[in-house]
């Protein structure tokens, strides 16, 4: 069922069109009707139709203006243009603007439900088109590249968990990775005056041929090998035992030095990273390699950089704060208590696994306590104290003596938060819908008071504030202010002596008969009558 609006100032043609189409026979759902360009669009912007029936010519916007500004904000909005004989010239600047078609008034019912039709066939058309699975999965093998290599390099960032992973390993093709795991950075030095020479003209022949002497040289090794948006080449080597890994990681990243310098005649740094023995610690060992790219600084180009060699054994465990710290805010605004404990287990994992001392262990949980607290400041600001877990997480942490016991006190902490993040949000968000009920009770005399205005009261999108405002009222911004002035004019009305005309402009219409039409619309009456009518009631 698509949705349809119509815009014209005659309320007599609004209401014949309204009333002598079947509208669902045709497929459509008819949502509004306005008597001119500039309330058709901020309705646009609200009820997003997916066809505009509208005339040429009406007061404040006319129908090419509002054409305009459709095609500009919203061009997947299809436009039907109304145009008289005389307005043959508007009717050239329609054409010019791209609307949908344009149909001679007067026009006749039979005429009208014709254009539904055949507008209702192209729609279905395109719409059977965006959705036609063979051209989509076409479309998803060409991609299935690109895919692969954005899957791996999310693979060592750490955000994915174990079962995405192997879910992923097999939609890709990939061959299940077995521990322990160790990654190697391969970067071009001096890039760009590579490209100024011998590939000039395709710097990306040029990069695709040091990625096929990398596949090369580990064809025959258990390794995967995926390029990353910075352009650097990565091998994730895999399944041998421990000193075997090391050793075959570093003997063919030095063969892939020599390739690339006998057969591109160009030069690359390769950066060893620490090998780990859990898909998790994965990232350990990803930003070690990147890390030992850096002292390309101090050693010069065309080198083989481990970052054990540089930096030793404890700085890995040491660069571990910040990462976590970012995981447990993200989480704790964000995520489900099921995937903060999971968290949890995977950091009490890592400090088991890292050796690291009891007074270390400390220093990380403390770190990412107040990461949390942080988290909450945002929320409460200096209130933080009214969150349960601010008193236990400042007195209890330095009572644990072992790893298990930290997490058990650390999953009781952040589920708290959860909650109580979860409860200060839904508090804020009745506290703006509030805000903007009181601000609509103060200002709906101004003719002119819109959604935009509403939304930035609040500083928040129009699209998101749209959407709270409904759940929480069941029913829109401008219904609601609508509603406002209507139940304000029945108090003048009921209070008052005030004329009908001056009744309207007291609540935000200066067009008298609009008011009167808007009013019978929701109270079955016109200001006249519901007056006798009270009246007589008295």
């Amino acid at each position: 069922m698509y949705r349809i609006i119509i815009v014209d100032d005659e309320i007599e043609v609004r209401e014949g069109i309204k009333e002598s189409i079947d509208w669902e026979r045709h497929g459509f759902e008819c949502i509004g009707d306005y008597r001119n360009g500039k309330e058709a669009l901020e309705a646009v912007a609200e009820l997003r139709p997916d066809l505009v029936l509208s005339d040429i010519c009406m007061p404040f916007m006319d129908g090419i203006e509002l054409t305009r500004q459709i095609q500009l904000k919203y061009p997947y909005i299809k436009v039907i243009i109304l145009t008289g004989h005389d307005e043959f010239d508007y009717a050239q600047q329609a054409l010019r603007l791209k609307v949908h078609d344009f149909v001679v008034k007067p026009i006749t019912a039979k005429e009208i439900r014709t254009l539904l039709d055949k507008v209702k066939a192209e729609m279905d058309k395109e719409a059977e088109s965006r959705e036609n699975l063979t051209h989509l999965r076409m479309q998803l093998h060409q991609s299935l590249p690109l895919l692969r290599e954005r899957f791996l390099e999310q693979l060592m960032s750490g955000t994915l968990s174990e079962r995405k992973i192997l879910e992923r390993f097999h939609y890709f093709g990939l061959p299940l990775i077995e521990p322990p795991y160790l990654v190697v950075a391969i970067d071009i030095d001096n890039l760009d005056e590579v490209k100024k020479e011998r590939w000039q003209n395709d710097p990306e022949l040029f990069r695709s041929a040091a990625y096929n002497i990398v596949q090369e040289v580990v064809e025959s090794k258990e390794a995967i090998v995926f390029r990353t948006r910075e352009e650097r080449m990565i091998v994730l080597f895999y399944g041998e035992s421990g000193d075997e890994l090391d050793e075959t990681a570093l003997n063919l990243s030095e063969v892939m030095r020599f390739c690339m310098e006998k057969y591109l005649k160009c030069t690359v740094t390769v950066g060893v990273g620490t090998m780990c023995r859990a898909l998790h610690e994965l990232p350990l060992s990803y930003k070690g390699a990147i890390s030992a790219l850096d002292y390309r600084f101090m050693l010069g180009n065309n080198k083989v950089i481990s970052i054990q060699d540089m930096e030793g054994s404890n700085k890995p465990a040491q660069q571990l704060e910040m990462e976590w710290n970012r995981k447990f805010s993200t989480l704790i605004k964000t995520g489900t208590f099921g995937e903060t404990q999971a968290l949890i287990e995977q950091l009490i994992s890592r400090l088991k696994a890292s050796l690291m001392p009891m007074g270390g262990c400390y220093l990380q949980v403390q770190s990412i306590i107040i990461a949390i607290m942080n988290t909450i400041h945002e929320f409460e600001g200096n209130q933080s104290g009214h969150f349960k877990g601010y008193d236990i997480a400042q007195r209890e942490i330095n009572r644990f003596k072992t790893l298990d016991e930290v997490e058990d006190w650390l999953k009781t902490i952040c589920k708290e938060a959860i909650s109580f993040v979860a409860e200060q949000r839904s508090d804020q968000t009745k506290m703006q819908v509030l805000s903007v009920v009181d601000y609509i009770e103060k200002h709906y005399v101004n003719e002119n008071l819109t959604v935009d205005e509403l939304c930035r009261h609040v500083h928040l999108s129009k699209s998101y504030f749209s959407s709270v405002f409904k759940q929480n009222k069941e029913q829109t911004i401008m219904e609601y202010v609508t509603r406002v002035r209507i139940d304000k004019a029945k108090d003048l009305l009921n209070q008052t002596s005030l004329k009908s005309y001056e009744v309207a402009s007291k609540v935000g219409y200066s067009d008298p008969q609009y008011f009167s039409v808007l009013f019978k619309k929701h109270t079955g009456t016109t200001p006249t009558e519901y007056r006798e009518k009270l009246l007589r009631e008295n």
